[in-house]
């Protein structure tokens, strides 16, 4: 069982209680304002991804790969990430990292070539693997225990789980009624508002001891993610194939090489004892299969609103309202009682309601019957979703030490972002399976190419279904908080 979250001594004279500092909750919110950031840039550009393909002449690989690069390079750098942030200092990391997100998001905005926006996505998601870890860990330092921990989280929780959906919904607005350019070009007054309202509020933090880079776990842990997710993305051209095999086998191996030398290395870049606590563990699995299902089915959920049924860039992206309404008020109601029931029971109810709402969507038709046939799934995501993320983040993080605030941050974000990276691939695999399945067991009609697509979105959403309800029997087995767990050590935090 976890130990309570210890004090952080930081370099200026401590406050003894962080309630006496008045601006936390402030703090706060330009937190929020930054996970809003990068979550909903997972998903916003999907919107704007069939014009996008128009405007640059982008083939379907490409267009996948436009939302996979970020959860790739995002994932697969975030464990630096967070060691960058701890020994750089969490602030520094902080500002470096959304300076350096904007400036990304300005190429890509203005990108007119299919390469030039690949490039700034893969900028992206480095930037933000720079930027998350830091995020988390100062607010996991600056709410180390106490109710007001578990009201911080439940935001951050909150975004974390209807970010993706803000970002549906975003990039609708912004496709119709400007252009898809501005998908990626509304990052930079966001960033520019969190810069400003960031440098008076924050105070440097960072970790001390032993602060050298493991560069051997760098290279094993980037090297492995980018086979594996790359073995997933040719699996759409046969998953006999030499090339999905040989790159599936690689990653696999670099990952276990990856285990091996932070096993004895003396300063490693995830220290084994972050991920084998079993409850922490248990988290981090159910952070990767919500990541993969929650991505990569929004992935078509969107395409099946604008390809099939022929909604705008705006109805498609309100279509998906109704799921981050749900996650909202159901993350209010879940922060009042989660002292009282604790974690397991929501983490455990939480990706069978999630299943079955994508379970529901697998029945999607070529007909516009929006109200029975979507409604119903996205309003159970969001109660599914809302019951996983508001206690995950808290779980995750509990009795982390000071030294590994940040590392431990990122990998949370990390599990969740190659759960993306890889659900996108593997789905997208299985929906080009379904696709010409369909097509060479049909007669040719005007029809047949719409009925062939909602059969490719039927599989992948029942896969995600799977996926996500695979963490049900994880929380229950693995994840036992204890309510007292929860509410953590006694708020005393040293704040600069």
């Amino acid at each position: 069982m976890s130990s309570p979250a210890p004090a952080v001594s930081l370099s200026t004279p401590p406050l003894s209680d962080p309630a006496s500092h008045p601006r936390r909750w402030w703090l706060l919110a330009v937190l929020a304002l930054a996970q809003l950031m990068v979550v909903l840039d997972g998903t916003i550009v999907n919107i704007a991804l069939p014009k996008a393909q128009i405007a640059l002449a982008m083939s379907d690989g490409d267009r996948t790969w436009v939302v996979t690069i970020y959860a790739l390079a995002f994932g697969s750098l975030l464990l630096l990430g967070g060691r960058i942030a701890d020994y750089w200092g969490r602030k520094r990391s902080f500002l470096v990292g959304m300076a350096g997100f904007a400036l990304a998001s300005m190429i890509g905005g203005l990108a007119d070539t299919t390469t030039q926006l690949l490039i700034s996505r893969g900028l992206q998601g480095a930037f933000a693997a720079l930027l998350a870890p830091a995020s988390l860990a100062i607010l996991t330092i600056t709410f180390p225990g106490g109710k007001d921990r578990i009201k911080a989280f439940a935001v951050y929780g909150a975004i974390g789980g209807g970010g993706a959906a803000v970002g549906l919904v975003l990039g609708g607005v912004l496709t119709e009624f400007t252009s898809w350019n501005w998908c990626l070009l509304v990052n930079v007054p966001i960033a520019l508002v969190a810069i400003l309202a960031a440098i008076p509020l924050m105070h440097e933090s960072r970790a001390h001891g032993n602060t050298r880079y493991d560069l051997p776990g760098v290279i094993l842990i980037v090297a492995g993610l980018a086979s594996l997710v790359y073995g997933f993305s040719q699996a759409e051209n046969g998953w006999g194939r030499v090339e999905t095999i040989g790159f599936l086998a690689l990653g696999v191996v670099l990952l276990v090489a990856f285990v091996i030398v932070e096993a004895r290395a003396t300063n490693p870049l995830l220290p084994l004892r972050v991920v084998t606590d079993r409850v922490r563990g248990g988290a981090f699995l159910v952070s990767l299969l919500t990541g993969a299902s929650l991505l990569g089915g929004l992935f078509f959920l969107t395409l099946y609103f604008q390809i099939v049924l022929g909604y705008s860039p705006l109805r498609s992206g309100l279509a998906s309202l109704p799921m981050t309404a749900t996650i909202m008020v159901c993350a209010t109601a879940l922060s009042g009682i989660l002292p009282k029931v604790g974690v397991r029971l929501p983490l455990t109810i939480g990706p069978v309601i999630a299943a079955a709402g994508l379970a529901w969507l697998s029945f999607v038709t070529v007909q516009d019957d929006y109200v029975l046939r979507v409604l119903p799934g996205v309003i159970l995501l969001g109660i599914g979703l809302a019951a996983i993320f508001v206690p995950l983040q808290n779980v995750a993080l509990a009795g982390i030490d000071a030294h590994d605030a940040g590392v431990a941050s990122a990998a949370v974000s990390a599990t969740q972002q190659i759960g993306g990276s890889i659900g996108t691939a593997l789905f997208t695999a299985l929906y080009t399976a379904a696709i010409s399945s369909y097509l060479s067991s049909n007669p040719a009609t005007p029809t047949v190419q719409l009925d062939a697509f909602v059969s490719g979105y039927s599989v992948a959403f029942l896969w995600a279904a799977g996926l996500i309800l695979l963490a049900a029997p994880i929380s229950f087995f693995m994840i036992k908080h204890s309510k007292a767990d929860l509410v953590g050590a006694p708020e005393i935090v040293h704040l600069g």
